[in-house]
């Protein structure tokens, strides 16, 4: 996925979960954040920021916040922060085969109590994908949640069921940054997700997860990370 004139500016201050300030071009601008997380560890004062001009006029903030350069030994690490990203980037990795030739993919479908991203069959199969984006990183290793989240739990749960009754059940972790070298859940922050994850890998579901091509102006799924459950 890509995106349209992008720019850059200097964080400043995060308002509210949606608003932030932002300096750009010496001038301090309200800009949307397109991730209500808490992404503690991104939007700090004085890191470099990425925004895309919005087209609206009507708009009360005239660019959407997408990514940060996250300091690390060395230099920076590029890391895409929105939360539209990941769906949007996983659709066109399932369209071009990612989890092998799939039919009758379509996304955002209800199944019983739940409602997945995708769903489509593959060989008279049915499947479901459920997809989360990851932010938090820490020497190396990606975590997610970064707060506890009752609908993450919900989808999970889901997916479970849905293994036992034969479906494809896939759980894709996309990891909005390279660099990454394992994938685990947050245990600290939400140890019922991990406990989740164990349940759902032992009925058949499929974790898998995938750091990204990242760059100011493009998102691309790329290649696997080693997954662990390990509390």
């Amino acid at each position: 996925m890509k995106y349209n004139d992008v720019c850059k500016g200097k964080f400043l201050r995060r308002l509210n979960r949606f608003v932030a300030e932002v300096e750009i071009d010496g001038r301090v601008e309200r800009v949307h954040v397109k991730n209500t997380g808490r992404c503690a560890e991104l939007l700090v004062p004085g890191y470099c920021v990425y925004l895309e001009k919005s087209a609206s006029r009507a708009r009360k903030t005239a660019c959407d916040l997408i990514g940060v350069d996250k300091p690390v030994p060395g230099g920076a690490r590029y890391v895409n922060m929105d939360s539209m990203a990941p769906n949007r980037a996983a659709g066109e990795w399932l369209a071009a085969g990612g989890l092998g030739p799939l039919e009758k993919l379509r996304a955002e479908a209800t199944v019983g109590d739940s409602r997945f991203d995708f769903i489509a069959e593959q060989a008279g199969r049915p499947v479901a994908v459920e997809v989360k984006g990851c932010t938090l990183e820490e020497n190396g290793i990606a975590r997610f949640p970064d707060a506890p989240t009752l609908r993450g739990l919900k989808h999970v749960r889901g997916l479970t069921r849905l293994a036992g009754e034969g479906w494809r059940s896939v759980l894709l972790v996309v990891i909005q940054m390279k660099g990454v070298r394992l994938f685990t859940p947050n245990w600290e922050t939400q140890p019922e997700f991990g406990y989740a994850l164990i349940e759902a890998r032992s009925a058949g579901v499929e974790i898998l997860a995938m750091d990204c091509d990242v760059r100011p102006g493009e998102v691309r799924i790329d290649r696997p990370v080693p997954v662990t459950l390990k509390n």
